[in-house]
This record gives structure tokens, sequence and C-alpha cells, in this order.
């Protein structure tokens, strides 16, 4: 059987949609290809500072501007231990952060376990409640603050920087480790009853441990926090032999025409490095943390 033609308008109809199919695909190649370019400038933008970190520290010209260095050389970071105290002002850091996160460590666990264990009225807004003051800045309190350390003699004291910056972690600390708790079955440690241990014991031999993760993110948070802290040791400290690594950067950086930026760049690097290394350890946790928590009671 013979077929009779197709009119002109219906030919060309379908040479335009057998085209856009390709016409489409030709946008959206663009489309990524603009979106990739942006995020290229944008990623390239973020590493820019880094490199002119990294360019400094080994750099014995370095100066204001990101530059090519003539030779790469560690005078910078010996300069910056014996000239600038960076060992002395790296183990204060170390001391805060570190008492910071045991206390807030043993804190929470205690407090994260009685919250998901005992159940009384207005539980969910003492929760809130907890959360509220992790949400309050350290400007708004600092006058209060410094009134209650005179009190108690902790002004310029190693003991009152942990104790302070542990206060102001424990809120955010007490939150993940209670979602971590609720996720324990609580016939594991009736079993740990049954057999004889006492509770202390079932928490610190079962529930600690199979809570783990939550503790390891609380510790990461605590630290990170902790050790980038900059208004409470400015405000509380004065002793140039208690100040911590933050503090030195910020006061080798004050003498703006006289900055050694060699040296500067060599501390910032060092500054970094605990921060980076502590990620490291424990950057597996961090997405159960995520999935816990959204979970969690």
């Amino acid at each position: 059987m013979i077929q009779a033609p197709q009119p002109a308008k219906s030919r060309e109809h379908d040479i335009l949609q057998a085209r856009q199919p390709a016409k489409r695909g030709s946008s959206k190649g663009l489309a990524d290809a603009a979106t990739y370019l942006i995020l290229a400038l944008l990623s390239l933008f973020c590493l820019l500072p880094f490199a002119w970190l990294f360019e400094g520290a080994f750099d014995p010209r370095a100066s204001l501007y990101l530059q090519a260095p003539s030779r790469l050389t560690l005078d910078n970071f010996a300069r910056a231990f014996s000239q600038s105290g960076a060992l002395t002002l790296l183990v204060n850091s170390l001391i805060m952060a570190l008492g910071a996160v045991v206390i807030v460590v043993i804190c929470a666990s205690l407090a994260g376990y009685t919250l998901s264990r005992l159940q009384f009225r207005f539980k969910r807004a003492l929760m809130y409640g907890i959360l509220l003051a992790q949400l309050i800045p350290v400007t708004a309190t600092i006058v209060p603050i410094y009134s209650i350390f005179i009190t108690l003699h902790l002004v310029d004291t190693y003991q009152g920087m942990v104790l302070i910056l542990a206060t102001y972690q424990l809120p955010l600390a007490l939150w993940i480790l209670k979602s971590f708790f609720d996720a324990v079955p609580a016939e594991i440690e009736e079993a740990a009853w049954t057999d004889g241990a006492g509770r202390f014991r079932a928490i610190y031999a079962i529930i600690v441990p199979l809570a783990l993760p939550g503790v390891s993110a609380a510790a990461l948070f605590t630290f990170i926090n902790a050790w980038g802290e900059f208004t409470l040791p400015l405000i509380l400290l004065s002793s140039q032999d208690k100040l911590p690594l933050s503090l030195g950067i910020y006061r080798a950086y004050q003498a703006y025409y006289l900055v050694d930026y060699g040296q500067l760049t060599a501390m910032s690097l060092l500054y970094m490095a605990p921060s980076l290394l502590f990620f490291i350890v424990t950057r597996r946790y961090l997405t159960r943390v995520t999935v816990v928590g959204a979970t969690g009671g």
C-alpha cells in the first residue's frame, strides 16, 4: 500500500522535535560547565590564604604578598620558637584545650546519661534551656564572668581558663552524648546489673564504649572551639607566660609596620596543626553523629 506524502508543515514539525533533545543536552552541558567553573574559582579564592601561609612559612623573604619562594627554609619556625616563645604559647593552648576536653567529656557523659535514662516533668524544657545557654555570646556575659573570677581568684590562672572554656562547650557536648545514649538499649545495662555490676561500672564499662563515637565527637568539637577561643583569654589572662597561641599570633601582628611575616605564618601553621590532627583522628565519627543526632530523643 503506497503512503501518501506528508505535508510540508508536518515534516518541519518532526525535524524540530528531533532537534530539541540535542539543544537541551547542549544547554545542560553549558550550565554544568559554568557551574564547575564558578566552583573552581571559589575554591581557588578559598585556597589562596592557605597557599600564602604555606609559602610564607618556608620562604626566607616572606612578605605581605604571595610570591614564589627563592628557596625553602625552616628559619621562620626557628625564630618563632626562639624569639616569640611559640613553644610556651603552644603548650599553654594545649593545657587549656585538653583540660577543657577532659572536664567536658566526664561531665557531659554523666549528665547525658542521666537525661537519657530518667523521665521527669519539664525534661524537654530543660534540654532546650541547656541549648539556649550555648547560644549566648561570650561578649554578653564577659563582665559578670570577670567579676566572679576576681571573687574566686581565678583571673590569670590555668584553672580559671580551663573551667570557663569547659563551661561554654558543655551544652553542645551534653546534647551530642544524650543522643548517643538514647541509641544504646537499656536492656544492655540491665543485664550488667543482673551480673552484679553497679551503675557507674555499667556506664563506663558498657555504655560509654558503645557510645564512644559520640564521646569522640564531643571531644573533637570541644577541642576545636576551646583551641580557637580568643575573647576569653584576652580578657582573663595578663601574664605573658600563660597566654595561648591565639593571643601570641595576635600580638605578633599588632606592630603593623614591623611584622615579621615569615615568623607570623610559621606560628599560624603551628596553630592550625593540632586542630587538623584532632579532626583526622575523629573524622570517621562525624557522619554517625549527624545520623544519631537526627534520630535521637
